[in-house]
């Protein structure tokens, strides 16, 4: 056991977190500008920003090609036809699930999501597919426990999981998930059959794919490791900690309404995380500020509020928000106890 456990920590910050990358660039910073300038504010935030700039990118491109190349067994047409088998709260569990292997941001989620409405397909098939794509995926997964390990990550996989199956749940027993824009249902379903792809059609697909996505999220993850590399090393901790700490009974609660109007995804949002765990944040209050902005951005929640009437608009973000801050509030309580 004991083995396996360090054959894991080994993976989480020598293959995945990369700590040789962030020793190596302060040697260098170390040996170009001296001990005291590395050790210092602009030295440390130097080396934050390239270490976590570099890391982001390797880990984006690696895991946004593997994802790409398995969505492409999976496409709209085909995921239809596999959600069309279940019912009840396995249907929401299966809908849930094929989020994890959609590398789509809530925005581009949508047209996916009127599609599986056009389809016929239950409301709490399509919300917990709405809600899982955008929150959790195996990106997300390898990136966060790149930071905080695989506990920790499978930790947030799980509970992003939950609040997309049980959101599902409530918005179509409560018969809630029926206000949708009359366009989205009068819509024309095309439902054609895929080509067959080759394996080097594949891989040129998950290349095109990767390429695409990382000039889109780019600038996401310069601004998320610039504001991460100023809260590390610029804001005092005790700042942090009045604001998001653990003795602050509305953190998780702050932390998801300052999260919610940002748009951006998991890799322009984890440098901002890291940040501020290394202050000593709770994991919670982290886990809802990743969950708000990835979930309830302004930019997504506007363009949902053209396919859905308000009453279901509404329902939806009160039910995400409430998940958020349930999960955020419960992961704080077991740090505690825990520690």
């Amino acid at each position: 056991m004991n083995i396996i456990k360090s054959i894991i920590e080994y993976i989480s910050n020598q293959v995945l977190g990369m700590r040789w990358l962030n020793d190596l660039i302060g040697n260098l910073i170390d040996m170009m500008f001296g001990t005291d300038f590395a050790n210092g504010r602009w030295g440390l935030s130097i080396q934050f920003f390239i270490y976590d700039f570099i890391k982001i990118g390797i880990l984006l491109c690696v895991m946004i090609f593997i994802i790409s190349y398995i969505q492409s067994y999976f496409p709209p047409e085909r995921t239809k036809r596999i959600l069309g088998r279940f019912k009840g709260i396995g249907a929401n569990i299966i809908g849930a699930l094929l989020g994890t292997v959609t590398p789509f941001c809530s925005c581009s989620s949508i047209p996916i999501f009127i599609g599986f409405t056009r389809a016929g397909l239950s409301s709490g098939v399509t919300f917990s597919f709405l809600i899982s794509s955008p929150l959790v995926d195996l990106g997300a997964l390898v990136l966060i426990t790149s930071v905080f390990g695989f506990d920790i990550a499978l930790a947030y996989v799980v509970a992003g999981l939950v609040i997309a199956v049980i959101g599902g749940t409530i918005i179509e027993k409560t018969g809630i998930g029926n206000h949708i824009q009359d366009f989205v249902y009068n819509g024309e379903n095309i439902d054609t059959e895929s080509p067959t792809l080759t394996t080097k059609e594949r891989m040129i697909y998950a290349k095109e794919e990767t390429l695409s996505t990382y000039k889109k999220v780019f600038w996401y993850i310069v601004i998320g490791v610039g504001i991460g590399s100023i809260i590390h090393n610029w804001i005092p901790e005790t700042w942090i900690q009045a604001v998001l700490g653990q003795d602050n009974p509305f953190s998780v609660l702050i932390a998801t309404l300052v999260g919610a109007p940002f748009y951006a995804d998991i890799f322009g949002t984890l440098p901002i995380a890291e940040a501020l765990f290394l202050k000593g944040v709770g994991l919670g209050t982290i886990m809802a500020f990743m969950m708000a902005v990835t979930t309830l951005s302004i930019p997504s929640l506007i363009m949902l509020n053209r396919v859905v009437k308000k009453k279901l608009l509404v329902t939806f973000i009160m039910v995400v928000m409430i998940g958020i801050i349930v999960i955020g509030y419960g992961f704080n309580f077991l740090q505690i106890k825990l520690n």
